[in-house]
């Protein structure tokens, strides 16, 4: 019997790339992506956005899931779901969060993580 060869798992690179165009996929506003290697031990990189509506916010992290779950990347933890003003998608390497915009600028991550560079 010929062995499956094993996907090689995706780097925290790879999970920002896609996690963008899965953003974008759903008109995502304002995606900023922050390198924290070197500055967090809590995860590599954050990708920060914004939706327009709590169903928006929704939808965006229920997509990021779904695209990511086809690809057989599970996510490790989710939070705020049900609320929809700030979802938290934890995928170890890379942690998704996605702002209503009042709650985005109230908790203003950006700034908080200011010494992180930014990732085009």
């Amino acid at each position: 019997m010929a062995r499956k060869r094993a996907r090689p798992l995706p780097t925290g690179e790879d999970i920002v790339h896609r996690c963008r165009d899965l953003l974008a996929e759903k008109l995502a506003r304002d995606v900023v992506v922050l390198d924290l290697r070197g500055l967090s031990t809590i995860t590599d990189y954050f990708v920060i956005c914004s939706g327009d509506s709590r169903r928006q916010i929704r939808t965006l992290a229920d997509h990021c899931m779904a695209g990511f779950e086809a690809e057989g990347l599970g996510v490790t933890h989710v939070e705020g779901l049900d609320e929809g003003y700030w979802v938290v998608l934890d995928y170890i390497v890379v942690i998704i969060h996605i702002f209503d915009p009042e709650t985005r600028e109230l908790y203003q991550l950006e700034r908080l993580w200011g010494d992180a560079p930014r990732v085009n």
